[in-house]
């Protein structure tokens, strides 16, 4: 065995592994404090860039940082369009964050275009499903978004 080959190996699985803590924090926190932070964001976005640059993955770089862009841009977008209409009728809670507009940046760096327009429809479905249920005005939308980004990346792989 080569050990250059075996390094690559290990180095990516602890990426993976560092990845999924990141996650699973960030999950974590916003279901319990509705905050996602971004001493884990912002490592699961460069740990994120370093596979789609350096190793074999779904979605290349240039796929990636274009999603990420556009998720970012349309989520604030998005957000903005919702803090005018809730201060027109002065409601003082906005339905996204800046930490949710973060996450779907971070999203489309791991899943690129395809994989993240997935990941935010099973996203918002399971979140929508979840809150109707539990009647929940408030809804953690990073635990949702995280299963929803680890289903669309397992059907990528197998669709590959």
């Amino acid at each position: 065995m080569n050990i250059t080959i075996g390094f690559y190996n290990i180095f990516f699985w602890l990426l993976l592994v560092g990845a999924a803590w990141c996650a699973w924090q960030i999950s974590v926190t916003d279901w319990r404090r509705r905050i996602i932070p971004d001493v884990y964001l912002f490592p699961l976005l460069l740990i994120g860039l370093i596979i789609t640059t350096f190793f074999p993955w779904p979605t290349n770089i240039a796929e990636s940082v274009i999603a990420a862009t556009a998720g970012y841009i349309l989520a604030a977008l998005i957000g903005f369009i919702f803090e005018k209409i809730n201060k027109k009728h002065k409601k003082s809670d906005t339905p996204i964050g800046m930490g949710d507009i973060k996450l779907i940046a971070v999203g489309g760096i791991w899943l690129g275009a395809t994989g993240m327009a997935g990941a935010l429809i099973i996203a918002c479905l399971a979140g929508m499903l979840w809150g109707r249920r539990n009647q929940q005005q408030f809804i953690p939308f990073a635990p949702f978004f995280v299963a929803g980004g680890i289903l669309s990346l397992i059907t990528m792989i197998l669709l590959v």
